[in-house]
């Protein structure tokens, strides 16, 4: 991949602006699994996946990974959302559930270019006492997640940065609060990622979801896009003629640009410009589905 990043190699540094939210309590599986877009009670403890929280109208709230630590201990890694408002939306919901729901600030969360040292796929490795990894690694990217007591991990805004670009390229949308609940799980591709279920029981915009799916109405999906200068969340991605479709996440390091779009599964159009600057579609990467 361009920019590969070989001089960080097994350096871990903190993942700024990556939040964690435990549910915690006798009903969190149950309660995360009526909540969210993905099979919770179908995942293994000790295992995690890619999830989302919809609005009734199926509309993707916020993204996260979903850390499965037993029945009663369910962890949400956050990339992007505002993890305290989240946290505090979500308790709304809880009702009669015994449930917790909070921050872990004690925490901290870092990423390394480099493969886990005992996490494999969607088996989570570790332990609490000594930190929890996860696998993030592609056959384009080898990427681990530590999440541990400390002490915390050097920033590096460039590795982030980078880290950022990678989860583009595999067609993790890193949303902006500009662009949530403006896509539905379709739209962003989340199939690719295994992020979503059509066949399990109610949850916020599952209808809208499983409509979408059975009735073979996804029109739209991701798309990734370089560009020479840095691309703005919203912007639009144009044809020759026309409009095609909306810029839903980017990420900028160095001279490279990466811009995940949102445009029609068919077209007759090449998208040849977002922001007046020429931009050139590249395929995503596989290697994220967990």
């Amino acid at each position: 991949m361009p920019d590969n990043p070989q001089a960080l190699y097994g350096q871990a540094f903190a993942l700024s602006g990556q939040q964690l939210i435990a549910l915690e309590g006798r009903d969190a599986a149950a309660f995360a699994h009526s909540q969210f877009m993905n099979e919770v009670k179908a995942l293994a403890d000790g295992h995690w996946q890619w999830n989302g929280w919809l609005t009734p109208k199926g509309r993707v709230i916020a993204l996260f990974a979903l850390l499965r630590l037993s029945e009663q201990r369910i962890w949400l890694l956050v990339p992007d959302a505002d993890a305290a408002a989240l946290a505090e939306s979500l308790k709304r919901f809880v009702f009669r559930s015994k449930v917790a729901i909070g921050l872990r600030e004690d925490l901290v969360i870092e990423g390394r270019f480099a493969a886990p040292a005992s996490a494999r796929d969607a088996a989570i490795g570790g332990d609490e006492a000594s930190g929890l990894e996860l696998d993030l690694s592609s056959a384009e990217s080898p990427r681990s997640v530590r999440i541990h007591a400390g002490p915390a991990a050097a920033e590096n805004p460039a590795a982030v940065a980078l880290w950022a670009q990678a989860d583009l390229r595999h067609g993790l949308p890193r949303l902006p609060a500009s662009q949530a609940e403006q896509w539905t799980p379709q739209q962003l591709s989340l199939d690719r990622l295994r992020a979503f279920s059509v066949k399990k029981g109610c949850y916020p915009g599952q209808e809208i979801v499983a409509r979408t799916h059975f009735l073979g109405k996804a029109k739209r999906g991701l798309a990734l896009f370089e560009s020479p200068a840095a691309i703005a969340a919203g912007a639009d991605v144009r044809g020759e003629a026309a409009v095609l479709g909306t810029v839903a996440a980017s990420a900028s390091h160095d001279a490279t640009h990466l811009a995940l779009a949102v445009l029609p599964l068919e077209r007759n159009e090449t998208a040849t410009s977002i922001d007046g600057h020429a931009v050139v579609e590249t395929p995503l990467l596989d290697g994220l589905a967990r």
